[in-house]
């Protein structure tokens, strides 16, 4: 297997493509940070539920449950997007967070105080690296 030299991207490709392929399950190598994400994306009703399991390699998985509507059979993640790329880190200030479709959506920003939404780093006054947008 090759490396991923960008492995924000890569969750997000990853569910992006769970999605794309109705899938109900997602599984994620983990890490700290995609795991700080999913819990935020739980929090705010994007994901039906996750659990962090172990593995042998003691890198861990993360196991997501994707959320769909019973009837329209829609994903709740219309969209995920890359803000903050490798090659051209996005950092902002608490004033200057940007506001995803008028506040619907969320930012996820990567501050001195942790992983939050944008509309928490707005409330407490820190700026950050913003790693990407949902809605």
């Amino acid at each position: 297997m090759s490396a991923v030299t960008d492995p924000i991207a890569d969750y997000l490709t990853r569910i992006r493509n769970g999605i794309l392929a109705n899938h109900r399950i997602v599984e994620i190598p983990a890490s700290n940070l995609k795991k700080r994400m999913t819990e935020i994306l739980y929090d705010q009703g994007y994901i039906f539920r996750y659990k962090f399991e172990e593995t042998p390699n003691n890198q861990g998985a993360i196991k997501i449950a994707l959320k769909y509507d019973p009837f329209t059979k829609k994903s709740a993640i219309t969209k995920l997007a890359r803000v903050s790329k490798p090659g051209l880190r996005q950092f902002t200030k608490a004033n200057k967070m940007p506001r995803v479709i008028n506040g619907l959506g969320i930012a996820i920003v990567s501050t001195s105080s942790g992983v939050i939404t944008g509309k928490e780093a707005r409330a407490s006054n820190v700026g950050g690296e913003v790693l990407c947008t949902v809605y």
